[in-house]
């Protein structure tokens, strides 16, 4: 879905020291890496024709990837480690197509597609949803993964709130981050964008539940999951397909690269696909909380749709 517009915005974040490493949609890196993200970009503007991307990649040694702070898909860990789902596959990946080193480009999640086509970075890695208004303005790998939905809500769940349509009709005041696609499914149930509070990550969505501010927070069933594992004021639903159109829609994440760029992508998901069939993109994945359930043999060509 697309970013935003005219919502309420709430800026609480966490002050608990144990949920520092999983903050999402956090600027990780700071000023300091945004620096030299500017630095590579400027150093990197020249276009290049389709096919030779790979081998300019290949030639420099590096490849610049786009993330947004964002656990549990690309993000700076508590040790100062460049890490994520996406960012471990794409060391693995690039790495077989001959490219050694990955280099982190932290920015907002909003910024990173705008990021990619103005070259700041040569691949987004950060699990971006694969749907059809970004499928106009980039291409995407097959997905490494699929996603149902999911909501933070209090202990015992005392609206009794499993879906976006239940929040409708308990008037409940709902929130989600910055960006996330659970805006527009919210939507499409009957909010207006206007009464939909806007965080900056699922950390924040957490503390306001905790705090009464607001009565749901939603989130993919991962990441609300992960987030209120050690709450003791809140607890995550069941996951569960939203609608669209008035049909279940299960969501697929995956990498970013520049509408021109299809040989690169071709080759990455070369590499994808023999991950999937030989269990490696699993074991990949698992460490970040990822399930079987979540292995996808969705494609970026259904999502576009």
């Amino acid at each position: 879905m697309a970013p935003p517009k005219g919502n309420v915005t709430e800026g609480t974040r966490s002050q608990a020291s144990d949920r520092r490493g999983i903050r999402r949609r956090s600027l990780l890196f700071g000023a300091t890496a945004l620096g030299a993200a500017g630095a590579l970009g400027a150093a990197g503007c020249s276009r290049v024709p389709n096919g030779d991307t790979l081998a300019r990649l290949q030639g420099a040694g590096t490849v610049r990837l786009g993330i947004a702070g964002e656990v549990p898909y690309g993000y700076i860990d508590d040790n100062g480690a460049f890490t994520g789902e996406a960012v471990e596959l794409a060391k693995v990946i690039f790495k077989r197509l001959g490219v050694g080193h990955v280099q982190p480009v932290a920015t907002d999640f909003s910024s990173l597609i705008p990021g990619l086509q103005t070259q700041q970075f040569d691949v987004v890695s950060a699990g971006m949803y694969i749907n059809k208004e970004r499928c106009q303005q980039v291409i995407f790998a097959d997905p490494e993964y699929q996603m149902l939905d999911s909501f933070i809500v209090r202990k015992g769940n005392p609206k009794n709130l499993h879906d976006y349509a239940d929040c409708v009709k308990a008037k409940a005041r709902i929130g989600t981050g910055t960006g996330y696609a659970e805006i527009g499914y919210a939507v499409e149930a009957g909010y207006k964008e206007s009464e939909i509070v806007i965080l900056q990550d699922q950390v924040a969505g957490l503390n306001a539940v905790e705090a009464g501010r607001i009565d749901v927070f939603a989130g993919t069933a991962l990441t609300t999951r992960e987030v209120t594992k050690k709450s003791r004021k809140a607890e995550h639903t069941e996951p569960f397909a939203p609608l669209v159109g008035g049909k279940k829609h299960v969501d697929g994440g995956g990498f970013t690269f520049r509408s021109n760029d299809t040989a690169l992508r071709d080759s990455f998901n070369k590499e994808i696909h023999k991950m999937k069939a030989n269990g490696e993109l699993f074991r990949i994945l698992r460490p970040f909380g990822f399930t079987q359930a979540e292995m996808t043999k969705l494609t970026a060509e259904e999502l576009c749709k």
